[in-house]
């Protein structure tokens, strides 16, 4: 046991008011450790403390009474004997009347009421003792906040576990509670008071007990609450939100049905309330009491609920009919959105529910929605009916589809009411002929009216609905001799031939688009009945599906009946692939699957290839069986016509190939990759092409070779890119295979020679690939490209030799290729099993030495490679391979997908590519070098670099850090590094900075402003804010330098985005106003930027954002901005006049002081970029730096 020299200070510490909380928290969590290793008892530790329990100063006395109750709070899983258990209750049950040491004895309470049977609890003689001292002593409503809220949590936990002991104080209990509870308006204090209520209900629920009493006193206090207006913001301190307490109150509403005779007239009549808030609670409250209190206490109120939730549904429908012909379920649109129609019908169909019977005379008799559907179909045209009428043709289609979706019977009665004079009023009869419905010939007397069309479609569908149940349950059989379903049967044929006909006028252009989606949507809804109770013969469901596939193969162009149709195709399909009817799946695939597939097939089709791909793309979406159907085709078609097309030469098929790959890229790899199946859909088509290609000795593409060829690519990167690293092997086994194969491999000789390649050598051998050698090497790169890591290649060395000869003559492929093997390659060959892999250590090696340095072996500058920390050897190639400048460029857009590589996976051999690319920037003839300049060009010659290498050379950073599609990415498996933008970001920008600063040409300057533009603009914006005021005198410099060159437009837009990022930014606010009157005058200098509109809104959108800067760094400004407004509220452009007058109300208005707005952001086109902050510079604008 601990000496009681070692506690006692703590417990004077704690009762010490004057010590700092976190002296008084290290004492009570010394006392707890020393009670929970058993070093000292509660029994000793009480005995101690007896004088600060008992004293009469109420400081310290509340002190040491709150110490024993948090200490008991922490020893809640330490197990007491029932003794103490007593004493300790007994103790604070006590000081519930001491008010000074109040708040203690109720944590004392609480702790001890709380605790586990297995660490020992209070017994009930104890806590009945508490409630009454807690009803005789306590005044809850005069307490303090937290106080209240644990009077209220005593009282709930007391409820709850002790509920048989608390019963027996009856009335004493319930008139407590109700005066604890008025009058309380605390959000947390009101979530326990509300269930406090529920749980009080629950404990009293006979109807003549002692709560039927206080029943109306009760639910007084909890009335005035209703409903809830809650003033606290969203993040509040409480954490307590508006719906929470709407939802505690609403169960407090329903727990009992002795709150009837006043829950449900005050919920009707606050339904009459002008807030939507109050309704929608309303009506959520009524739906949520109707379900509890029961058939019985409802029965009294069903006219005043019907006739108020027949008001609201009415009223609040602010939608026209048609919107809900055209939604779909997932789209939530129409109808849906109006949240007091939505629970008002909620509400409906459980009021319903409760006794149907009852309900459904008061609907089916009422004179409202009679009098509302006579007018409607009195009107036969969509496009005649008033809008108000729209709106309640809508509400009464609402209210009877609710009524028919609750039960069968009820079904049946809706039917029995309105089916037959629906179809009457129509013109459709058992009588009428089926003739006609699959070949379009069925006629009517007259036209269809739209309202009663529009009712019977929503009958029909609620009709379905209740048939298919809800999601968890599977369709129930119903009996054909069910009312719905006779008639259903009787009229089917002669309704579908009436649809059919809709949809056959709208093909000749004669129908509304009301019309067009009732047809549609009527043909769709007869055709997905379960089969288990099909009230629709299969000639007939046969029928639905041949009119649907003749509107899609007779249309000529993209129209909405074509899109509907399509759609509900897709819709059919999918109702019977889920169902596992084998016998609708075998209409499906007969009818429309081989129908709409042949279409690929038909030359001579008036329908654009593109829709028919998109109709066999949408119905194999179907189903997997549909769409492997469909790929099949598909797979057949591409084949086919790229054997004319790279064989015969045949332009039409290279026509159409395009199309094709596109479809199988967008729409089927990825539903193949959403649904199953990828790995062998792709493997055959890699392997299918790659045949192809093997068995074609000879390419003859012409015109399409360039289109074609990039679709091709993009789907051979897709589907190879999907596969695991076991299929991705045996595809690049088989890729490299027809690629050793080729007439051009024979280059073993030429690998074979070392280092040193003469330039005829190695133009003869690139200038002699065919145009069949160009697809090989292409398709091969894109394999490469889509592969994962750990995925093993064949014959690396090799692979790297070609790639690196190839893109000299300009081949992106091969570039993006290496650098994606750069970027995945293993650090160390321990981790990879074949034999003929390499490290990346090994490949930068094969690389360097085969073609980009080649030329320059025998040079004096080469000390060594570049690759082994040498600092000459890799600039010269630029200088003297080919002494061609389009070599020079192939090679450097060649190093900069390299580079990527590098920079992507964050390897140190980036920083070689990237200081070849600042020497091919930094070496012109024109001046003598920098010191800075020489340390980069060591001992090169001085030569005059041609522009184009140059401005390649500056492109390369964009290459380096901007988002590629094609390779490099998430997609296609790259080697990541987080933050890796920022990083290079971060090492460049002193460089870059310093080497604009110390150079002379303006060529070089121009060229390293263009690296700068690409650098910062591809930077994630937070990172660039950090250094805006290292970065701001550059970034203004270039801006008007780049606006001179049409080609950098795009550039001058980025860098423009990032500059209004800068303004917009608060870690950029001082860089901005410091430096105001510049940015105004480059600003003013871009808005009259005639290349680019982007540039000139977001030149005024900053301008605008400016005006907010201090009054005394822009004022100066003001005359010279407004005439440069003045001239843009005469651009040809409406959206930049409209930006030009805002800004010139801005600042107009700074010439009376009054604009001392924060800086914002006017809404326009323009986006600004996101990024991540890392840490600043360490080097300033002017500093001199090396890489």
């Amino acid at each position: 046991m601990a000496k009681t020299s070692s506690w006692i200070p703590h417990i004077e510490a704690f009762v010490d008011s004057t010590r700092p909380p976190n002296q008084q928290n290290a004492s009570l969590d010394a006392i707890v450790s020393l009670v929970k290793n058993d070093l000292l008892t509660i029994e000793t530790l009480v005995k101690e403390m007896g004088l600060y329990l008992t004293t009469t100063d109420n400081v310290i006395r509340a002190r040491g009474i709150l110490l024993l109750a948090d200490l008991l709070t922490c020893l809640a899983t330490k197990p007491l004997d029932h003794a103490t258990i007593h004493s300790l209750i007994g103790f604070f049950t006590e000081r519930l009347a001491d008010w000074q040491a109040l708040h203690g004895a109720l944590v004392g309470c609480l702790a001890l009421l709380r605790r586990k049977s297995t660490a020992g609890v209070v017994i009930d003689s104890d806590a009945k003792a508490l409630v009454q001292s807690y009803l005789q002593n306590i005044q809850v409503q005069s307490l303090a906040k937290d106080d209240r809220k644990l009077c209220f949590e005593m009282l709930e936990c007391l409820l709850d576990r002790y509920p048989a002991t608390v019963a027996t104080l009856g009335d004493d209990l319930i008139y407590g509670i109700c005066e604890a509870i008025d009058g309380e308006k605390d959000p947390e204090c009101l979530m326990v008071m509300f269930h406090l209520v529920e749980v009080l209900a629950q404990l009293f629920p006979d109807p003549s007990g002692p709560l039927a009493g206080f029943a109306e006193e009760v639910f007084d206090v909890l009335g005035r609450y209703f409903p809830i207006h809650f003033t606290h913001p969203i993040n509040n301190e409480y954490g307590v939100k508006r719906d929470d307490l709407s939802r505690a109150l609403m169960l407090a509403f329903s727990s009992t049905p002795l709150f009837e005779p006043f829950a449900i007239p005050l919920l009707l009549e606050k339904l009459s309330s002008s807030l939507p808030a109050a309704k929608v609670d309303s009506l959520k409250y009524l739906s949520n009491c109707l379900v509890k209190y029961g058939a019985d206490k409802v029965e009294k109120h069903a006219k005043a609920i019907w006739s108020s939730l027949k008001d609201a549904i009415c009223t609040s429908s602010s939608q026209d009919p048609i919107f809900s012909i055209v939604s779909q379920k997932q789209d939530g649109i129409g109808f849906q959105e109006n949240e007091i129609a939505k629970e008002a019908l909620v509400c409906l169909q459980k009021f319903i529910l409760q006794d149907d019977v009852l309900v459904l005379s008061l609907i089916l008799g009422d004179e409202e929605i009679e009098t509302i559907l006579s007018s409607v179909t009195s009107i036969k045209r969509y496009n005649d009916i008033p809008k108000e009428s729209k709106q309640k043709l809508h509400a009464v289609g609402c209210m009877l589809s609710i009524s028919a979706k609750v039960s069968t019977p009820c079904c049946n009665k809706v039917f029995q009411k309105f089916f037959c004079r629906l179809m009457d009023i129509l013109g459709i009869s058992t009588e009428s002929s089926s003739r006609g419905i699959s070949d379009g010939t069925h006629e009517l007397s007259e036209e269809l009216n739209f309202g009663a069309l529009y009712l019977c479609i929503e009958l029909l569908d609620a009709c379905r609905c209740s048939v298919m149940g809800s999601k968890e349950h599977s369709p129930q059989p119903v009996s054909a001799e069910e009312t719905w379903c006779c008639l259903i049967t009787d009229f089917s044929g002669p309704l579908t031939g009436a649809l059919h006909y809709i949809l056959g006028t709208s093909m000749n252009g004669n129908t509304s688009e009301a019309d067009i989606h009732c047809g549609v949507k009527g043909l769709q809804i007869l055709a997905t009945f379960p089969g288990g109770s099909l009230p629709i013969s299969k000639s007939i469901f046969e029928s639905i599906l041949t009119i649907f596939v003749s509107v899609i193969s007779d249309s000529r162009e993209d129209t909405l009946l074509w899109r509907l149709t399509l759609n509900a195709l897709k819709e059919v399909g999918i109702f019977i692939d889920e169902l596992h009817d084998s016998e609708k799946v075998l209409s499906f695939m007969t009818i429309v699957v081989e129908k709409v597939i042949s279409l690929i097939s038909l030359s001579e089709s008036s329908m654009p290839l593109p829709l028919r791909l998109e109709a066999i793309s949408v119905v194999g979406a179907a189903g997997q069986n549909f769409m492997l159907r469909a790929i099949q085709v598909l797979e057949e078609a591409i084949s086919e016509n790229f054997f004319y097309a790279s064989v015969d030469g045949n332009l039409k098929s290279a026509e159409i190939l395009v199309p094709l790959l596109e479809c199988y890229s967008n729409k089927v790899l990825p539903w193949f990759h959403n649904s199953g199946d990828f790995e062998d859909v792709a493997f055959r088509f890699a392997v299918s092409i790659w045949n192809q290609v093997e068995s074609n000795k000879t390419f003859n593409i012409g015109v399409q070779r360039k289109e074609l060829l990039g679709e091709m690519m993009t789907a051979m990167r897709l589907a190879v890119a999907g596969c695991s690293e076991d299929i991705q092997g045996l595809i690049v086994q088989k890729a490299y295979s027809v690629l050793a194969s080729s007439t051009f491999f024979p280059l073993k000789d030429v690998f074979s020679v070392p280092a040193k390649l003469e330039e005829l050598q190695l133009t003869k051998v690139v200038d002699s690939l065919s145009c069949r050698d160009e697809w090989l090497i292409s398709l091969f790169a894109s394999v490469i490209i889509a592969l994962r890591p750990r995925t093993p290649l064949v014959n690396v060395r090799v692979i790297l030799k070609l790639f690196t000869i190839v893109l000299l003559k300009g081949h992106v492929p091969a570039a993006q290729a290496l650098g994606s093997i750069t970027n995945k390659l293993p650090l160390n060959i321990n981790s990879v099993e074949v034999s003929s892999a390499c490290t990346l250590e090994e490949a930068m090696d094969v690389i360097f030495n085969m073609g980009l340095q080649s030329a320059s072996d025998s040079g004096p500058s080469r000390k060594g490679s570049a690759m082994d920390g040498g600092d000459v050897g890799l600039i010269d190639f630029c200088l003297n391979v080919g002494n061609s400048s389009l070599t020079q460029t192939n090679a450097v857009v060649g190093l900069a997908w390299i580079g990527k590589g590098l920079l992507m996976r964050g390897h140190e051999k980036l920083k070689d590519v990237v200081m070849i690319l600042l020497r091919c920037l930094l070496l012109t003839g024109s001046v003598s070098p920098l010191p800075l300049q020489q340390d980069m060009l060591g001992e090169c010659k001085e030569q005059d670099m041609h522009p184009t290498v140059i401005r390649s050379a500056a492109d390369a950073f964009d290459v380096l850090l901007s988002d590629s599609n094609v390779c490099l990415n998430k997609r296609f498996h790259a080697t990541i590094k987080p933050l890796y933008k920022q990083h290079f970001f971060y090492t460049m920008m002193p460089i870059l900075l310093s080497s604009i600063k110390d150079s002379d040409s303006s060529t070089t300057r121009s060229m390293l402003y263009r690296a700068f533009g690409h650098v910062i603009s591809n930077t994630p914006l937070a990172a660039v804010v950090t250094e805006a005021k290292r970065v701001i005198f550059a970034l203004l410099d270039a801006l008007p330098m780049l606006s001179l060159d049409v080609r950098d437009k795009d550039l001058t837009y980025s860098l423009l985005l990032v500059l209004s990022g800068i303004i917009m930014d608060e870690s950029g606010r001082e860089a901005v106003t410091e430096n105001a009157h510049i940015i105004i005058n480059r600003l003013i200098g871009l808005i009259s930027y005639r290349q680019m509109m982007l540039v000139r809104e977001t030149a005024i959108q900053c301008l605008v954002a400016v005006s907010g800067l201090p009054h005394t760094r822009i004022y100066p400004m003001r005359t010279q901005v407004l005439q440069a407004i003045s001239k843009a509220l005469d651009d040809p452009k409406r959206i930049v006049r409209q930006e030009a007058g805002r800004c010139r109300q801005a600042w107009v208005s700074i010439a009376s002081g009054s604009t001392g707005a924060n800086i914002r952001y006017c809404q326009g086109s323009s986006s600004f970029l996101n990024g991540t902050a890392r840490p600043g510079l360490n080097q300033d604008y002017n500093s001199e730096t090396s890489l």
